[in-house]
């Protein structure tokens, strides 16, 4: 069961934010519409204080745009750990490494089974991630690394980034609205990129 959350709310500006991101990735393009990501943003909140853990939202995730900067809570990290060796079937849980990945398209996650929604899905381009290994290694390429639903009791990630139940329909109805607005009928095609920090 994961725990409680704490309010989904900035504790930066946006232009904190946007500073931070700037010197992180100083060759940056700019983007109308930017989702941003913090790795352990509630480390002193949920799970063991200043660590960030896996199978807990206590990420965050925002969507900037011209019109929007709003924070939800947020998993970026696999549910657990799985030690695996190479690239085939033997290989670990991938964590996304942070960066800029500017891979990123309105599509539907989990095409074709019960659990099918609309996300922003890893399309446009390879990413690269650390493997759970001994020790752990880099791996690149398209591997679904989506940004999709959480569950309830748990954060349903192998590595994408989730965010929780409660949080999503606000989320997706957010980017969506924002995609219809900036891109129009390009909405589903556009990259929306994807800034993933980690240490802030």
């Amino acid at each position: 069961m994961t725990a409680a959350l704490p309010a989904a709310r900035p504790r930066m500006t946006r232009a904190d934010l946007m500073a931070l991101v700037a010197r992180r990735h100083p060759a940056l393009p700019p983007s109308d519409l930017t989702i941003v990501g913090v790795r352990g943003y509630y480390a002193d909140t949920l799970g063991a204080v200043g660590r960030n853990d896996r199978a807990m939202y206590d990420d965050a995730l925002f969507i900037v745009t011209p019109d929007a900067f709003i924070a939800f809570n947020a998993n970026t990290d696999p549910s657990g750990y799985r030690k695996g060796r190479d690239t085939g079937a033997a290989k670990g849980m991938a964590s996304l490494n942070p960066g800029f990945w500017p891979v990123y398209r309105l599509d539907i996650h989990r095409a074709g089974t019960p659990g099918q929604h609309l996300a922003l899905c890893q399309r446009a381009g390879p990413v690269t991630v650390t493997r759970d290994g001994d020790p752990p290694y880099e791996d690149r390429g398209m591997f679904g690394i989506n940004i999709h639903r959480g569950g309830v009791n748990g954060t349903s990630s192998e590595g994408c980034q989730t965010i929780p139940p409660s949080q999503w329909p606000a989320f997706i109805a957010t980017v969506t609205d924002q995609a219809k607005r900036l891109f129009g009928e390009d909405w589903r095609s556009e990259v929306i990129p994807y800034v993933l920090l980690e240490g802030v």
